[in-house]
């Protein structure tokens, strides 16, 4: 996975560690990439804004298409 520190707060497997963190499994793929760019670009606020924008920082375009990808497949 691209991003591992995704899976602390949106699990891959099993219910959400969190009620409160979105699942995002079986989620639509361009939902979840321009969701994402949304928040590295700053323009999705929200309470926990700051801490996506930086968990996603380092990711690139390519990056985010396949985050996207990997969780709009599960099941």
């Amino acid at each position: 996975m691209k991003s591992p520190s995704c899976v602390f707060c949106h699990s891959v497997s099993g219910p959400e560690p969190n009620p409160a963190y979105p699942n995002l499994k079986s989620q639509n793929e361009l939902y979840l990439f321009n969701s994402m760019k949304d928040y590295q670009n700053g323009s999705r606020q929200g309470a926990m804004a700051d801490m996506m924008k930086a968990q996603l920082q380092h990711l690139n375009d390519q990056d985010l298409r396949d985050v996207a990808a990997y969780y709009s497949n599960l099941e």
